[in-house]
């Protein structure tokens, strides 16, 4: 039986998105057998815009969240294979093909693809963020989880699984949904050809807001999951390390503004100079991509600001877990 492919996609309030990411399914070579689009009870112009392509709109009742909208979308589909992606990616030509082709290689398998190293609006932070994912997505070649913006999975197999949990808190429905799948036997694979361009639309402060959102919710998972130091995708050994060298590194920092010694300097120099070491593919990846002046900077804001949103996400993380324990008892 020749591939299907439905390609579904959440949608609330992605007004800003939503034209961008039709336009380049409905331009790929091969176009996808189907395109679904849940609206979850969007209050922009999404509703608008996604009329003017030939895509099937379905529009859920009342805001039931994005695990809702694909398990319909789902539900509805028509095809013998599902790709799930994000209002706010957009695929390149060959995305479709390749996720065809790796479907056609792996009918029982989970596969995944992740974003372009290269940001949809090429800024620093979006491209920093989109080279961190790609890098942390990528490297394994059977992950711990698969992440909702590029995941293919057979129809049957994805009803036979249950679908994204709808009463799940937010951010991590995915990794929920994959460590469901491992736990039933399934194998989760990465296909590296599979790529979206994610758009970020990122500045310093919504960078540092989405590393502290992500942590806060990533760490709440873990501790219920008894999964706290597992090398998970972006949640990685490896930033986790930087992040307790980040801290080693700003405790030195005020020590030395306080009482100026060199061993403070010292121990500042031995602690990055270690951190660099262990990301060095990460690092590697920032010179390769897009050169050495973004490789340096991406360095240094990887290294020394963005590990101080990740710890303060994870304190919170930490209480949030707290508070929900509590409130369940």
């Amino acid at each position: 039986m020749s591939t299907l492919l439905s390609v579904i996609i959440p949608n609330h309030n992605g007004s800003a998105f939503i034209e961008a990411c039709l336009k380049a399914l409905f331009s790929a070579r091969p176009r996808p057998f189907e395109v679904i689009v849940v609206d979850d009870c969007s209050t922009d112009n999404s509703i608008e815009l996604i009329n003017r392509f030939p895509c099937r709109l379905i529009r859920l009742d009342r805001q039931e969240g994005a695990s809702k909208a694909r398990n319909t979308g789902a539900g509805n589909s028509l095809g013998n294979a599902l790709f799930f992606i994000d209002v706010d990616c957009v695929v390149q030509d060959d995305t479709i093909l390749h996720a065809i082709h790796a479907f056609d290689r792996n009918k029982e398998h989970v596969i995944g693809g992740s974003y372009t190293p290269i940001a949809f609006d090429d800024t620093f932070f979006s491209t920093f963020q989109s080279i961190f994912i790609n890098y942390s997505e990528l490297r394994r070649p059977e992950p711990d989880y698969i992440a909702g913006h590029a995941l293919v999975i057979g129809r049957d197999n994805f009803q036979r699984s249950g679908g994204f949990p709808e009463d799940f808190g937010p951010v991590m429905e995915d990794v929920e949904f994959s460590h469901r799948l491992r736990r039933s036997g399934q194998r989760l694979r990465m296909d590296k050809a599979i790529l979206v361009r994610h758009i970020f639309n990122y500045n310093l402060g919504t960078s540092l807001s989405n590393a502290f959102r992500k942590s806060k919710y990533w760490i709440a998972y873990s501790i219920g999951n008894r999964d706290l130091m597992a090398d998970s995708g972006t949640a990685s050994i490896e930033l986790k390390f930087t992040v307790f060298c980040a801290s080693l590194l700003w405790f030195f920092f005020l020590c030395l503004i306080i009482s100026p010694d060199t061993f403070y300097l010292a121990g500042m120099s031995i602690v990055f100079a270690f951190d660099l070491v262990v990301s060095r593919s990460l690092i590697r990846a920032f010179f390769r991509e897009k050169g050495r002046a973004f490789g340096i900077k991406a360095a240094l804001y990887y290294a020394v600001v963005y590990p101080l949103a990740v710890a303060a996400g994870g304190a919170a993380g930490v209480a949030y877990y707290v508070q929900a324990r509590r409130k369940a008892a």
